[in-house]
């Protein structure tokens, strides 16, 4: 019997996205996405590269933590400045680099933050179109701007007497501050179109 790979973090990719900050990590249903090598991943993903020779030949959880990272796979991936429609692509390198320099263990501890600060949002403020939003933020924002940003939002909503279940309103207004925080630490949120 193949017995297929698990990794210990499956919130964290072998590539080095933040899995556990994905919107579709929080999907119910048949089409949520267990995170990297998580149950029933490959039913859902049955090819990856990064897979391949991170996890089932080298064993590791990450590629970071491989002597010979960054190989080839990652040319076309560090240092691209080229358009990308995925966004939180961006943090592939630096969080790679900060496990590669800080170790795992760390980076999973600094992430567990970021996740507990997604699932406070999506619970007090997801309208039910601001998952992706929120995913996106809590990936690329600093962990203490999104801290305040909750911190403004709650005491906006407490101000103007918003009601718990009028999450169109407080939706409204953590995203007006995420976005706020992130003109502040120069951070893209949404897409731009690529320049022709």
């Amino acid at each position: 019997m193949n017995k297929k790979p698990r990794k210990k973090y499956p919130t964290l990719g072998c590539c080095g996205l933040d899995c556990g900050l994905c919107p579709r990590y929080y999907t119910e249903g048949s089409s949520r996405c267990p995170g990297c090598c998580g149950p029933d991943f490959f039913n859902k993903h049955p090819g990856c590269g990064h897979i391949t020779c991170c996890v089932k030949k080298h064993n590791l959880e990450v590629c970071a933590q491989c002597d010979d990272f960054p190989c080839l796979k990652f040319d076309s991936w560090f240092g691209n400045k080229a358009y990308d429609s995925f966004l939180t692509h961006k943090k592939c390198e630096p969080n790679q680099f900060f496990i590669k320099e800080q170790g795992i263990e760390i980076f999973i501890k600094q992430q567990k933050k970021r996740i507990k600060l997604l699932k406070e949002m999506l619970d007090e403020f997801n309208d039910g179109r601001s998952k992706s939003f929120f995913c996106i933020a809590t990936t690329l924002l600093s962990i203490k701007g999104i801290n305040d940003s909750l911190s403004f939002a709650r005491k906006k909503i407490k101000k103007n007497d918003i009601g718990k279940n009028d999450l169109k309103s407080k939706a409204k207004i953590i995203k007006k501050s995420l976005e706020n925080i992130a003109l502040k630490e120069s951070v893209e949120l949404k897409l731009r179109k690529p320049k022709k």
